[in-house]
């Protein structure tokens, strides 16, 4: 617990000092090289068996979980979506697969189900606690069948950002991705219930991604699509995320 308190402060202290710099090339591989360490180390501590995040107990949970980044989603299909109760909504599992899915919520609320009671930290510094559940995305995948060519898992969502301005002004999707190793983990789950009730829309309903050890910015919300690829290169800006692209964020944020 001390390690994950050290590593969150660390990471937002050091992304909120680090703007005049980003810029130059020996700062963008100082950066790689930290993130290809962090991530080996994060790895290697595991020792060959599988490391969980803490879990807590329902004592523990948050009075209140914020939301951060994009809240809601102002287009006429979320809010259609939304008076539905979500009774629409699909989920596309797509790419290197033998079977591509399209699953409806109830199709996800009829999978084997995992609870888990964990604690979201974000690189601003911020945490809470609270219970998720969901199917685990291991299952999602097996079920598609996962082809060898295959090495990362990107997460589509709904909602988006605008960038630039006057005629150059144009929207960016979010989107978020891991390798195999965190997508097959057993506390990476489609999460569709926070504390025990539907997602609410400030936390990426209906559905959203929780990598329990990874950073808050990693846990995709208003979750479409999943699609499985052989590289990141050719996929938005080629970093593996909506911030890794236009913040310079690290791809692999292991907690």
């Amino acid at each position: 617990m001390q390690r994950r308190n050290f590593i969150v402060a660390a990471g937002a202290a050091f992304l909120a000092g680090c703007n005049k710099i980003s810029d130059s090339k020996w700062f963008e591989k100082l950066v790689d090289g930290a993130e290809s360490w962090h991530r080996g180390l994060h790895r290697g501590l595991g020792m060959g068996r599988i490391t969980m995040a803490p879990e807590f107990e329902r004592a523990d949970i948050s009075p209140f979980f914020r939301g951060n980044g994009n809240q809601d989603i102002e287009t006429d299909e979320y809010r259609a979506a939304q008076a539905d109760g979500f009774a629409n909504w699909r989920l596309e599992v797509t790419g290197l697969v033998d079977n591509p899915l399209s699953l409806s919520i109830d199709d996800i609320r009829a999978l084997p189900q995992r609870t888990q009671i964990t604690r979201h930290d974000c690189v601003e510094g911020w945490s809470a606690i609270g219970e998720w559940t969901g199917p685990q995305l291991s299952h999602l995948l097996e079920a598609a069948g996962v082809q060898a060519e295959a090495n990362f898992v990107v997460f589509h969502c709904a909602d988006f950002f605008t960038r630039g301005s006057g005629d150059n002004r144009r929207r960016v999707d979010y989107y978020e991705s891991c390798d195999l190793d965190d997508a097959m983990h057993p506390q990476t789950i489609v999460a569709h219930l926070l504390n025990g009730e539907p997602l609410p829309v400030r936390n990426g309903a209906p559905l959203r991604m929780r990598l329990e050890r990874q950073l808050g910015y990693k846990h995709a919300k208003y979750l479409t699509g999943i699609e499985l690829v052989a590289s990141l290169d050719d996929i938005e800006g080629g970093k593996g995320g909506y911030w890794e692209d236009v913040a310079g964020y690290q791809w692999y944020a292991g907690i």
